[in-house]
């Protein structure tokens, strides 16, 4: 192992966009489906990983659906979160919002509430066990209607103390964000945090990207590496102090890209990017594995890997007070690395 790599390792992480049903690796899939009577199309793990092949979103996508058919009990939830924390412990995640879709559950017959409490007893128990802490945004699902949205939303208001806040994902092509204006007005009016997808290379980036500015005002950009085609609209999320939660292996797996060099350019711009997972049982790689290869194919100084890392805990929605002690535990380590460093 490189040095680099194992100080990438070592170090103190914050994952910010990680969609905890694309953690479902294909072992826990075959465990699910056992437990639960449901026969998969697929004879072994390794046939299943074979079929992990995408070129687009909508071919993700529909793989992506099709995988949470496994997930029905509660303990079903617990065990898919639970994998998840567990695992990004073990590469240095000290800190972690993840993202979950009730919609993808409920509509096809599964409790919100039976979601949401496997979920968060996961939680509970990994920041006992590991100390790893983590907050959950819902996020609705672009290709259903508004009013979905919004019946999903006011479910979710009795567990409000819960869930940090509300993202938007799944299909962008003809769903724009100004289609869910009203939800995530309504959103910001409970008190819930604000971010969106603006997938990579898709219809419309940068008009999507101002919308999410002007007509939505979020809090964070969820990957957004299409600003860099609007000078202005980088200039604005600057001005903003808007993190974008970028996801080098997803783009490649989507893209044929990493857009690792734009990461590059995001930081000498000033801009907050942050490297992330993603789904990363189904793009085969977790954060350790997309920090090593955003740093590799552009070059990244120790202090540029540091700069990703402070980014995202200065980016999270914790209290200033626990950013600051997160922030403490990297500088510590970066410190710590630089002294020992010949």
């Amino acid at each position: 192992m490189t040095d680099m790599r194992r100080f990438i390792e070592d170090m103190p992480k914050a994952e910010l966009h990680v969609h905890v049903e694309g953690t479902l690796e294909p072992e826990l899939k075959f465990d699910l489906a056992r437990r639960n009577g449901i026969e998969l199309p697929y004879a072994s793990v390794e046939e299943m990983r074979a079929a992990y092949d995408f070129d687009d979103l909508p071919s993700f996508l529909k793989m992506y659906y099709e995988g949470m058919g496994v997930l029905v009990t509660e303990q079903d939830f617990y065990d898919l979160a639970t994998a998840y924390l567990t695992k990004a412990h073990s590469q240095g995640v000290i800190y972690a919002e993840m993202f979950f879709d009730p919609q993808a559950h409920t509509s096809r017959g599964i409790a919100y509430d039976t979601v949401i409490r496997g979920i968060r007893r996961a939680q509970e128990d990994a920041q006992g066990r590991l100390g790893i802490r983590t907050q959950l945004i819902m996020c609705f699902l672009r290709d259903m209607s508004a009013e979905s949205a919004m019946a999903t939303l006011e479910q979710s208001l009795p567990y409000r103390d819960w869930i940090v806040g509300v993202g938007l994902d799944s299909d962008e092509k003809g769903n724009p964000p100004v289609k869910f204006k009203e939800v995530f007005a309504r959103a910001r009016a409970e008190g819930y945090r604000l971010t969106m997808h603006c997938d990579v290379d898709q219809e419309n980036s940068t008009l999507h990207l101002w919308q999410t500015l002007d007509d939505i005002g979020v809090d964070r950009i969820d990957h957004g590496v299409n600003s860099l085609e609007d000078e202005a609209l980088c200039d604005e999320i600057v001005r903003r102090g808007l993190a974008l939660t970028v996801c080098p292996i997803s783009n490649k797996c989507i893209t044929g890209s990493l857009k690792a060099l734009e990461v590059r350019r995001m930081l000498e711009k000033g801009m907050r990017a942050t490297v992330n997972s993603d789904d990363p049982a189904y793009f085969l790689g977790y954060i350790y594995e997309n920090l090593v290869a955003t740093q590799e194919e552009a070059d990244l100084s120790r202090d540029q890997v540091v700069r990703l890392a402070a980014n995202a805990f200065e980016a999270s929605w914790l209290p200033a007070e626990e950013q600051r002690a997160l922030l403490s535990r990297l500088e510590g380590y970066a410190a710590s690395e630089a002294r020992a460093s010949p």
